[in-house]
């Protein structure tokens, strides 16, 4: 997801969207761990989205 698309959204918006991407990568962690999908990359990419919500949400309470 591009930073300047979450930049667009509200706060509320961003913080329903991490949930969601926390709730994911629990799942690809449990298939990992089960070893029923290769989802190394996935997780990676979903860590990054989260770290990219975390840093619009710190931008966000800097700006006001």
């Amino acid at each position: 997801m591009k930073a300047s698309k979450l930049r667009d959204m509200s706060r509320e918006d961003l913080l329903l969207e991490e949930s969601e991407l926390r709730k994911q990568l629990l799942r690809l962690r449990f298939q990992t761990a089960i070893g029923q999908v290769e989802s190394g990359p996935k997780m990676r990419g979903v860590r990054r989205d989260i770290a990219r919500i975390q840093t619009v949400l710190r931008e966000m309470e800097l700006t006001k």
